[in-house]
């Protein structure tokens, strides 16, 4: 068995190791095994004695907990087993805390142990009190817009919403004593800037990565940056398709509107506004991303954003406060949301990323249509079979020269170049070979 996040192998003590025990701490607990190799192989360990008396008291005398710590006796040698719980409260080895993270121990600094100590004492990011702050600092404007979608989702009572700017702040859960909350500043503050770095949204035009045509950013407080943002998406950077139902013009977008408000709201609500880093929105002629910085609840992995999971926010009290005015749901659905919208709309399924601190949306458009595909040199039997082809989701070669009664060798011609054209992915050899979409429409 290789070394995990419950597992580490040591080959023999040193005591700068109580870093490791005091990370194990911190974390979810774990064992670590003296007297094993990397691989987990037994390599013997001596003074078996001593260590089975000097390793629990120093643990207790430098860390301040306690720990199981056992002998195996096998054909190969002894090992010793260190077995170490979860401690509800911040543990430290002289004054230094280090956390378990994967097969890896690190010494939590700066916004990051701020982060961990306040996770220990139960609270949020959002959830720290700010002094010399008031009701009165905050944008009156905010609290009206805030009181009329409140009553319109009737997710507050009437006569809260009636009463004073504090009363409400304090119903909300945004005030601890006397003091607000980050989240107070965020939601209803005129420069939350002024408290928080980078609480902001940048969104750009990109031609390719390296080619940014133009940009925008929206700054404000979260609300104002929900509907500024949305209202620029739409009139700016989203084309819309034009039609008519008798007299009346119809729009129809790019990407669903629901679906690009719901990945905006996930990034508001779930972004780590402690790392200073702004919301990015990078809009290409095929795709749009929402990126924002945050992590996932631990253990969890992208596969439970796609499947029905429990509300877990990284900012709960920010999520609370647009849950109240009716912009999200509380259940754990804005991602299931965000499928079915695209499902509904005839594009692809979103693409979910997440790495570290990095999670991301990704919307792609349905490139198989006249207007995207006349852009890019095609002959006329390359633009017609593409669309012909399209609810079948693959072209067969032999199909495709029976179509436009050609022959083999200028079949593979032009499917070939659709492939370099990255508009069909070739699978397969000879007879056998498919091209198929690089969306699944069926």
């Amino acid at each position: 068995m290789s070394e995990s996040q419950n597992i580490e192998y040591k080959q023999s003590w040193r005591d700068e190791y109580l870093k490791w025990i005091c990370g194990f701490a911190n974390a979810n607990g774990g064992s670590i095994f003296i007297g094993k190799d990397d691989n987990g192989n037994v390599v013997g360990i001596t003074d078996v004695k001593k260590l089975l008396e000097e390793i629990p008291n120093k643990v207790r005398d430098v860390l301040g907990i306690l720990a199981d710590v056992n002998l195996h006796t096998t054909t190969q040698g002894d090992f010793i087993e260190i077995i170490v719980e979860a401690y509800p409260y911040p543990v430290n080895y002289k004054g230094q805390y280090h956390y378990r993270s994967g097969s890896t121990k690190q010494e939590l600094k700066g916004t990051a142990l701020d982060k961990f100590l306040l996770q220990k004492k139960g609270k949020r990011w959002d959830g720290a009190p700010v002094p010399k702050v008031s009701a009165k600092d905050l944008k009156q404007e905010t609290f009206d817009f805030f009181r009329k979608r409140a009553f319109k989702s009737q997710r507050i009572e009437e006569d809260i919403l009636t009463d004073s700017n504090e009363h409400l702040l304090e119903n909300l859960q945004l005030k601890e004593n006397v003091f607000l909350k980050r989240a107070a500043i965020l939601l209803f503050h005129t420069n939350p800037e002024n408290f928080v770095t980078g609480a902001y949204i940048k969104i750009g035009y990109f031609e390719t990565d390296d080619d940014l045509r133009f940009q925008d950013e929206i700054h404000g407080n979260l609300f104002e940056q929900i509907e500024k943002t949305m209202d620029l998406l739409f009139t700016k950077y989203i084309k819309a398709a034009i039609s008519y139902e008798g007299i009346n013009r119809v729009e129809t977008y790019e990407y669903p509107k629901d679906a690009v408000r719901e990945a905006l709201l996930n990034a508001i609500a779930h972004k780590d506004y402690s790392g200073g880093v702004p919301i990015q929105i990078s809009v290409y002629n095929d795709k749009i991303i929402f990126w924002n910085e945050g992590q996932l609840p631990e253990n969890w992995t992208v596969k439970n954003l796609l499947e029905k999971h429990a509300s877990r926010p990284y900012n709960p009290d920010i999520a609370n406060a647009l849950f109240r005015s009716g912009y999200i749901e509380s259940w754990g659905r804005g991602t299931i949301k965000i499928i079915r919208e695209c499902k509904q709309a005839g594009i692809p399924d979103p693409v979910f990323s997440y790495d570290s601190s990095d999670i991301s949306v990704e919307f792609r458009k349905d490139i198989y249509n006249t207007e995207y595909l006349s852009n890019l040199e095609l002959n006329e039997r390359q633009l017609d079979a593409l669309l012909f082809f399209k609810s079948k989701g693959e072209i067969l070669s032999s199909e495709y020269m029976k179509q436009f009664n050609i022959t083999d060798r200028t079949a593979r011609y032009d499917l070939t170049d659709l492939v370099q054209k990255n508009l069909l992915i070739k699978k397969g050899d000879k007879k056998s070979t498919k091209y198929l979409y690089m969306i699944n429409f069926r």
